[in-house]
């Protein structure tokens, strides 16, 4: 969160509402969780709204337009789909897995294991699934890590859009400025030029000298310079805010800000606001506290994510599979068959060693079989085979990666902290800067409205005393320019309070209306 200053710049038209990005109000929080609007990083091609634009219709379409709140949301997108893929590992995996072989030469059989000198092909089909009974919970400690970091991406988006409508309200209220400006010293520029008429017309009768001619000219030219000056902090400003709310060339060129009745800062009492109360109502809403903190426990779950390397791994598994080989053979009997005479031999006492041959003779009858190729799917379902694994791995010593893991995850923990700390720190001191600008411009405009009242009463006896040749040319100029300068001072005052009050009422949560 940045601080924004007001400043006034060199010359007495100047004045900046600033450029840098404010911290975001609650005015749109969303809760973490709460699917954020859809954007892309092309604008749809929605018509243009015509006519004079509130502040509130220039917010909101910025909003729906802006290309960096539409970054912010694909990084969301990426934050979402870590999340979702964080989920699906919890489930088993499984797998199909196929293949199929030509072997030349001699090779070994993927089948019978043996070695063939042929040409074989051959498939192998599998199913594999496996699922993870216990890994020190490092699933699901990613789980609640990304579901945090996705909160907090939302937050981002919502930090994204309100900074963009802070922005856009400093670049309205500065062309709101310089528009009042414009029509100041044209009125100046009017009274300048009626002056030298006067001035001209008292010249020829001989009442005054031709310097008081030639001062009045430089007047006028002067405020004519102040015209250009604001006509052109007008144009500068127009053209922040229309890029800050990327409008086309042709809507951009068309644009006119409405100018609403603003109330003058001392119409209401001098500003008293209870910082601390303001503090914890904003610290409690702001979409970038509450991503801060969400990044502080999604650091501690990281830690526990490291820690969890130091505990086994328990995996069950289990596959299928069969396959099918061109060299497998299946015997088939044909129906004829060998028949063939064996001899019988009878067991001699006298000579065991040495069987006597008889007349007898054993007829063995051999069926004829034939070797046949074995057809595709009668292999794969008899080559079926079925497996269930349980494995667990026991980490001992690794490098001293798991520490080193932790150690890593402590520092980034103690870094999400302090960035936490810093984010509340710079809210309330942003509240704190906000709130005494806001008081010092009140100020500042209660005693620049007297200045105006009292220079204006001046700046008549002068001109009177400058017509009656009473007053030289320069006295009345010097009159005249402090006149200038205090009505300046006044108006960017009146809207530095309006800015001012404006940020502190988004900060409680109020709408970001004139």
């Amino acid at each position: 969160m940045k601080s924004f200053h007001l400043r006034r710049a060199p010359g007495p038209l100047a004045w900046l509402l600033g450029a840098a990005l404010l911290p975001a109000g609650p005015a749109r929080a969303q809760q973490p969780g709460a699917a954020p609007a859809v954007l892309g990083t092309t604008p749809p091609a929605a018509p243009v709204p015509t006519g004079p634009w509130t502040l509130q219709a220039a917010v909101d379409y910025a909003v729906a337009h802006n290309l960096d709140v539409g970054q912010s949301v694909l990084s969301a997108r990426t934050s979402k789909t870590y999340l979702q893929q964080s989920k699906a590992a919890l489930l088993p995996s499984a797998n199909l897995n196929g293949s199929q072989v030509w072997n030349y030469g001699t090779n070994v059989n993927p089948l019978t294991y043996e070695f063939q000198s042929q040409t074989i092909r051959s498939n192998n089909f599998s199913a594999v699934s496996q699922v993870v009974l216990y890994q020190g919970f490092q699933l699901r400690n990613t789980v609640k890590r990304n579901a945090l970091d996705y909160a907090a991406t939302l937050g981002d988006i919502e930090k994204a859009r309100n900074d963009l409508s802070l922005n856009v309200a400093s670049q309205y209220l500065q062309l709101l400025l310089s528009e009042e400006l414009i029509r100041s010293n044209q009125t100046r520029v009017a009274s300048s030029q009626a002056q030298v008429d006067r001035t001209q017309i008292l010249l020829k009768a001989g009442s005054v000298a031709e310097s008081n001619l030639l001062d009045s000219q430089s007047q006028l030219a002067s405020d004519e310079l102040n015209v250009v000056t604001a006509t052109n902090q007008r144009d500068i400003a127009r053209l922040n805010l229309t890029q800050l709310m990327n409008l086309p060339p042709a809507a951009a060129a068309a644009f006119v800000a409405d100018v609403p009745a603003l109330p003058d800062p001392d119409d209401e009492a001098l500003l008293a606001l209870n910082v601390e109360d303001t503090y914890q109502t904003a610290a409690a809403r702001l979409p970038e506290i509450r991503a801060a903190e969400l990044r502080v426990q999604s650091a501690g779950r990281s830690l526990d994510l490291a820690r969890g390397a130091y505990y086994p791994r328990l995996l069950l598994g289990g596959s299928v599979q069969t396959g099918f080989s061109s060299s497998a053979t299946a015997r088939q009997i044909t129906g004829d068959s060998t028949v063939t005479a064996l001899p019988v031999y009878q067991y001699n006492p006298a000579n065991p060693g040495r069987p006597t041959l008889t007349n007898f003779a054993a007829i063995v009858a051999q069926p004829s079989v034939n070797y046949l190729p074995k057809g595709f799917f009668n292999q794969l379902n008899d080559n079926i085979g079925r497996t269930i694994q349980f494995s667990v791995s026991v980490p001992i010593l690794n490098g001293l990666q798991v520490r080193n893991n932790v150690q890593r995850a402590l520092i980034n923990e103690d870094v999400a902290r302090l960035r936490a700390d810093q984010a509340r720190l710079t809210l309330r001191q942003s509240i704190e800067q906000a709130n005494a600008d806001a008081r010092a411009a009140q100020l500042q405009y209660i005693f620049a409205k007297r200045q105006v009242t009292a220079l204006t009463t001046s700046q008549r006896n002068a001109e009177i005393r400058f017509n009656n040749g009473l007053l030289n040319g320069t006295d009345f100029n010097i009159a005249k320019n402090n006149l200038t300068a205090a009505e300046s001072n006044r108006l960017q005052a009146k809207y530095t309070f309006i800015f001012r009050r404006k940020v502190l009422d988004f900060y409680l949560g109020k709408p970001l209306t004139l």
